[in-house]
């Protein structure tokens, strides 16, 4: 526990490494501040509700602030005041009454309690520079506070999973474990809740290789929602980039986030972290005084160049970080190395990260973000995923990120909805999705797997709710259901929610068969929604950031429907694993691959011949047949050796009627064998021979194979 006597020596210290750090025998802490004045170490009792001692930072070494305290030890409470011109129209927001967060900590502890003294001005003031609020916030803010890294790893060891292989589950930390009976109700909700055993095997027998975690770095619930009595749930409003958020902790938060890393690692599994660097919980001009901005706001935050009162905002959320200033850079790319080196994640996917790569206003594909992490031999070896867009102008950037990333493709997402929604004119588009997207990634030198293929995430309609719903229903947000995309791309197959209709059932769950199969058999990396696989709702809500509630966390109470869903992902999965060639690492040539009878891929139509160029442009064309060559794959092992594997016949339907489908013929033996099909998934597989024609069943998928691996 914290001691409540006052400290009594207090040596220089050194300017690095920035942040509490603990030394065995004291605690270094350094504060960068371009343009304060002063600079102030506060520390807290135990509990973090009484500042004990202020002490002067008198050492300054390249704009880097810096003490030493010998007496101090980890768990010790502290935030820092930060002394210099209040004005705001020149960008400068000191304020030395508001406490402020460490953006360095390593621990954050304690609620923030909304106050109006967490704001640098005086609420209610016509301009903010007009008036300066001396009320102390120390009360309402959490502390930061100094660890211990010391950790005994039990498995140390990452999966190493190559990107051609991975398959991730996007999940939410409490979501996902905060209902499920089998895990101790005290653990639910939290790290330690997710390395239980009930929730490791769901994942393990589901056979996904990485989860990626919502946010999980600390942030704020926001006022506007406290206010409504609701949550920031999803996380996206950061404030602490190197502490792990502790409402997900039943126990200390850093040891139990490694304890949960460790867990995930020896079941297989890779962790990556939605991470969100692009603006902070402080919001616009007239947001509360967190850290960054009273640290060093003109630092921190990309301005307004001719008003610098304001904030250029590609976020949507008030703000942007200034990624053109070497400290802001530095702080995220030490965020970076430290989730990796210390709390061994395996890889990040990155909010809105086009504005990371802004260098002034335009968006530069060869920023100095890309540039810094490229040259990294720790960054550059981990898994970047981007969310290649943000607010501003020119924002989109899906398929302009660097060689080295993977790319969120919602041009695969809006795709794959659009076709399976029954919108003509698709099966072009589709094809380039369902073979990566060469289209985007191609052309670059960048793979297939480049694209982060998916239907549903967290943003927007569940995948139940997409084959349940029209229009959305967020009337829970409190926003008169104003909030939300108004152009989801769903078909609620006849009848809007929850119906007792059987056929519209029927066809729900078929709709969301395809949906999984196309998803999984597709080249790319696939992301799964948590909850997709036992048909999880929202109640059409496709907004819910701000419900901590079972809108949002999984129901494992399943019925019957919902486990033979969940059955039937884990043999798309399996399926997938055990077959590469749905799971290429290079494009497909469309041709002959050296020597080989057959193309490594063909594209058919109902007549089980090669599709023409004038049938690719048929607006009602709404049937596709693709022949993947597992003869023709063209690959490598670890070992150098060639990978074979059999040749696979998908047969798409969106047409809301049944379709003869003449097999082709094929060169091995004549004969296909059923895999599945989306319309009968509980039918023996069956066999057929070639130019049979195939009852196709309206909006449905089928798979068949011809096995060659025994020639």
């Amino acid at each position: 526990m914290h001691t409540t006597d006052e400290v009594t020596t207090v040596w220089p210290g050194k300017p690095y490494p920035l942040g509490a750090t603990w030394e065995g025998e004291g605690v270094n802490f350094a504060l960068f501040s371009e343009h304060a004045e002063k600079v102030e170490l506060c520390l807290f009792d135990g509990k973090g509700r009484h500042e004990i001692q202020r002490i002067r930072m008198l050492e300054q070494t390249d704009q880097i602030w810096h003490c030493y305290l010998p007496e101090a030890r980890p768990g010790w409470l502290y935030g820092y005041r930060v002394h210099g011109p209040y004005d705001p129209s020149a960008g400068a927001r000191f304020n030395p009454h508001k406490l402020l967060l460490d953006p360095y900590a390593k621990a954050i502890v304690g609620t923030l309690r909304w106050s109006d003294a967490l704001f640098g001005y005086t609420i209610g003031s016509k301009k903010e520079d007009l008036s300066f609020d001396r009320r102390d916030s120390a009360s309402s803010m959490p502390k930061c506070q100094v660890v211990n890294p010391a950790f005994a790893w039990k498995y140390d060891r990452p999966p190493q999973i190559p990107w051609h292989d991975t398959v991730i589950y996007e999940l939410h930390v409490k979501g996902f474990t905060q209902c499920h009976p089998e895990v101790p109700a005290k653990l639910r909700g939290t790290y330690a809740g997710l390395a239980t055993e009930p929730a490791l095997d769901h994942l393990r027998r589901l056979g996904v290789t990485a989860v990626e975690l919502m946010p999980i770095h600390t942030f704020i619930h926001d006022r506007y929602l406290v206010d409504k009595s609701l949550r920031n749930y999803w996380g996206y409003s950061s404030i602490g980039f190197f502490a792990p958020e502790s409402q997900y902790a039943y126990g200390e938060p850093v040891s139990e986030f490694k304890s949960l890393v460790s867990a995930l690692h020896h079941a297989g599994i890779e962790v990556i972290l939605d991470v969100v660097y692009n603006h902070t919980a402080e919001g616009n001009q007239l947001g509360p005084t967190f850290s960054f901005r009273g640290i060093d706001n003109a630092a921190y935050y990309n301005l307004v160049s001719d008003n610098p009162r304001y904030y250029m905002d590609y976020t949507g959320c008030g703000n942007t970080f200034n990624m053109t200033h070497p400290k802001v850079l530095q702080l995220i790319m030490d965020s970076l190395r430290y989730w990796v080196l210390e709390m061994r994640v395996d890889g990040f996917r990155f909010d809105l990260a086009s504005s990371l790569a802004r260098e002034l206003h335009a968006v530069n594909r060869l920023g100095a973000f890309f540039d810094i992490i490229g040259q990294d031999p720790v960054l550059s070896q981990v898994k970047l995923i981007a969310e290649p867009w943000d607010l501003g102008e020119g924002g989109y950037q899906v398929g302009n990120f660097p060689i080295g990333w993977a790319e969120w493709n919602d041009r695969y997402r809006d795709g794959v909805r659009a076709y399976w929604k029954g919108e003509g004119g698709q099966i072009s588009d589709l094809a380039y999705r369902l073979t990566g997207s060469s289209d985007l990634y191609g052309k670059s030198g960048r793979k297939p797997y480049s694209s982060i293929n998916f239907v549903t995430s967290h943003d927007g309609f569940t995948l139940h709710d997409l084959v349940s719903y029209n229009e959305k229903h967020n009337e829970a947000n409190l926003e008169n259901n104003q909030d939300g995309s108004n152009n989801s791309i769903s078909w609620n197959c006849g009848e809007e929610g929850p119906t007792d209709n059987a056929d519209v059932q029927s066809l729900r769950a078929r709709q969301k068969r395809n949906f999984l199969s196309t998803l999984l058999l597709s080249q790319g990396v696939p992301m799964l929604l948590a909850g997709d696989e036992t048909g999880r709702t929202q109640q059409g809500n496709n907004n819910a950031y701000c419900q901590d509630n079972e809108i949002s966390w999984l129901n494992w109470k399943l019925q019957a429907e919902d486990r033979e869903l969940l059955s039937f992902v884990q043999k798309l999965v399996r399926l997938r694993k055990q077959h590469p060639v749905f799971r290429r690492k290079h494009f497909f040539e469309g041709r002959p691959i050296k020597g080989a009878e057959i193309k490594d891929i063909v594209w058919l139509n109902p007549s089980g011949q090669e599709m023409s160029e004038d049938e690719w442009n048929q607006s009602f064309a709404r049937c596709l047949g693709v022949y993947l060559s597992g003869e023709a794959l063209d690959e490598r092992d670890e070992r150098n050796l060639p990978v074979r594997d059999d040749s696979f016949l998908l047969l798409l339907n969106a047409h809301d009627g049944e379709i003869a489908f003449t097999l082709p013929a094929d060169p091995a033996d004549g004969r296909w064998r059923r895999v599945l099909d989306t319309a009968e998934p509980n039918a023996a597989g069956g066999d057929y021979a070639a130019g049979e024609q195939y009852r196709l069943h309206g909006r449905s998928t089928a798979l068949f194979t011809q096995d060659v691996s025994g020639q």
